[in-house]
């Protein structure tokens, strides 16, 4: 298992030595997700967090009608999961769907839990992870609530930089909230200026 994309993600904040990176490895799974696999589907236990070893990964929610809204996209070196089920054993509220053949590295919550006692400064690293993760996600809100569509178009372009290109115009515009014609007149507009 190539684990040294895992390693250098969790050693910028916590450092292991040769016995806990043994163990931490143990409790991975290796698993090779095709192009339009979801890796957790709506209303199944959601019993695992996902690290991004190669590949796109996108999570979603889908309403009753089937419209999708995007959640986040987990591009390499990126943690990704239905958190609040994650934590509290519920079933998934998100669909996670690989965008293009990806490997992902799965542990599962128990795992995790058995981690925390056995390895204490785990919680630290998944302290930091959650503290970042909660303020990318108030940033966006506040994003969605204070720039224009097309503002929000020029920040997604900025944290996605790579995986603009890799990832369609409906999932960009479910993304920001607008229509993918809307969206198509921002891109439209913006090869005038």
């Amino acid at each position: 298992m190539n684990d040294s994309l895992i390693l250098k993600n969790i050693t910028k904040h916590i450092s292991l030595n040769n016995e806990e990176v043994t163990y931490f490895n143990s409790l991975l799974k290796e698993r090779t997700v095709q192009k339009k696999e979801l890796v957790l589907k709506q209303q199944r236990l959601c019993k695992e967090i996902y690290f991004v070893q190669s590949g796109l990964l996108r999570a979603f929610y889908m309403d009753v009608s089937g419209k999708e809204s995007t959640i986040m996209f987990a591009m390499p070196d990126w943690w990704i999961t239905d958190m609040y089920c994650f934590i509290n054993h519920h079933p998934a509220m998100l669909n996670i769907e690989a965008l293009e053949d990806s490997v992902v590295l799965q542990l599962k919550k128990d795992d995790l839990d058995n981690l925390y006692l056995k390895i204490p400064k785990f919680e630290r690293f998944f302290r930091i992870m959650m503290q970042n993760a909660y303020t990318r996600e108030q940033l966006r809100i506040i994003e969605n609530l204070s720039l224009t569509a097309e503002e929000r178009y020029y920040a997604f372009l900025q944290k996605y930089p790579l995986a603009a290109e890799r990832i369609t115009q409906k999932q960009i515009a479910s993304y920001l909230g607008i229509t993918p014609e809307f969206l198509s007149t921002i891109k439209t507009n913006k090869h005038k200026k």
